[in-house]
């Protein structure tokens, strides 16, 4: 082999390298992104079972209902839609009905359907919402009551 040759040869096995770096990067980022969804998204969406999403909106008045333990359940509006979550482990110390509120985890495929969050962001002061939340409520033509600030 020429020096040319092995010159080549070293440029293209780093490139060839650097692709199959990429291509594993890309293929773990895919593997674990969450959409974001608000709940009248959510019901014109076509899910397959066990689809990782975010759900955001807000805590519906008078729904959050504790049970057993640690088993939480609340439902989550955009004003147009609403979605039942059930949630079991310890609730953000903001978390409270009215409030915005950002959950995660996987839709069941059970009638009716609920959503069975593994984590519960809740907002961090009396004026902060979400902007991804923000946003898909104000597409929605849901007013907010003016004090909200969005981050």
């Amino acid at each position: 082999m020429t020096r040319k040759q092995k010159r080549l040869a070293l440029i293209g096995g780093g490139v060839s390298f650097l692709i199959a770096a990429v291509l594993l990067v890309m293929f773990a980022f895919s593997q674990s992104v969450a959409y974001f969804y608000v709940p009248s998204d959510l019901a014109k969406a076509n899910l397959k079972p066990d689809t990782r999403i975010r759900l955001g909106g807000l805590v519906e008045v008078g729904s959050w209902k504790r049970g057993q333990g640690m088993h939480e359940n609340f439902v989550v509006t955009d004003t147009i839609g609403h979605v039942s979550v059930a949630y079991t482990g310890i609730l953000p110390d903001l978390f409270r009905e009215g409030q915005g509120v950002v959950a995660e985890g996987r839709m069941t495929s059970m009638a009716p359907p609920t959503f069975v969050a593994d984590t519960v962001l809740a907002k961090h002061d009396e004026t902060y919402m979400p902007k991804d939340v923000a946003d898909r409520l104000k597409a929605k033509g849901v007013t907010m009551s003016g004090k909200e600030k969005i981050q």
